[in-house]
């Protein structure tokens, strides 16, 4: 067949493919955001079930328990396969590297948990509010003054058996590295002396960039990003933890020890001990 035929040939073909694949993608959108939706009515009525009508006197275990069997069942939304590798955490605080709103799901899927979470989240649509019911501890690092007031309530959660989760990083990134910790939430820690974990969590996509369609970071925009995740036929979620000893003496001391903790977790071959 002559170059020129074939060419002629291929060129309908692929954007018919492409056509395709598009239409794929859509239904996918709309499927997913619909079951999405369904699920979030579900969890709704599950929390008022479990912590009746006056949430602030919902126990911190009940509440991390509904948040952790809700995170499942979203997941599963989304198609996210979890490989967790090393002990998981059943108390105490955990330090962890910070991709996308994907890391609280993934993280309290795997362990009844509550997080400390900058302030805008509180604002998100829909999200926003099941986090303040969550019992989410929220920071405002533009107030500084309020920190006393957050390490306050992060010693009251680490009082509970839940997990305490604290993304040290300030802010999400792509991926290509762990970000330097910043120390003024570590003081609970210093003074507690709870017991301490650090994680790293990654992402992988079949179909896409997970540095840019997973990681959630820079100027992106939430519900364009959450709707583009949707239309991925599933992600791959790895999560490698470790205990740390708590004898650090200072909060700075203790930033830098479980910075590097992280950046060692980070060096570690992808694997699926527990998944």
């Amino acid at each position: 067949m002559p170059d020129n035929e074939r060419l002629t040939l291929e060129g309908p073909c692929r954007n018919n493919a492409l056509v395709m694949r598009g239409k794929k993608h859509r239904l996918r959108i709309v499927f997913k955001s619909v079951w999405l939706s369904a699920e979030l009515v579900f969890a709704a009525i599950r929390y008022f079930i479990t912590c009746g009508i006056a949430p602030s006197r919902c126990l911190p275990e009940r509440r991390a328990a509904w948040l952790q069997a809700s995170s499942q069942r979203v997941l599963r939304v989304i198609n996210t396969r979890i490989h967790a590798s090393g002990n998981i955490p059943q108390h105490g605080l955990l330090v962890s590297n910070h991709l996308s709103y994907l890391d609280i799901l993934v993280i309290a899927s795997l362990t009844p948990a509550a997080f400390v979470s900058k302030h805008e989240v509180k604002a998100w649509p829909v999200f926003g509010w099941f986090a303040r019911i969550a019992g989410t501890v929220f920071v405002d690092r533009q107030k500084r003054h309020q920190t006393g007031v957050v390490a306050s309530e992060m010693e009251s959660a680490l009082q509970h058996s839940v997990v305490l989760v604290l993304f040290p990083e300030g802010r999400n990134s792509n991926g290509d590295a762990v970000l330097p910790f910043k120390s003024s939430l570590l003081e609970p820690a210093v003074r507690l002396r709870p017991n301490l974990s650090a994680a790293f969590i990654c992402y992988e996509l079949d179909d896409g960039d997970p540095a840019n369609e997973v990681c959630y970071w820079g100027d992106m925009v939430l519900v364009p990003h959450m709707l583009n995740l949707l239309s991925k036929r599933g992600v791959r979620a790895f999560v490698r933890f470790s205990a740390h000893p708590n004898s650090a003496s200072d909060r700075k001391h203790l930033a830098r020890e479980l910075h590097r903790k992280v950046i060692v977790l980070k060096s570690e071959p992808l694997g699926a001990a527990n998944s």
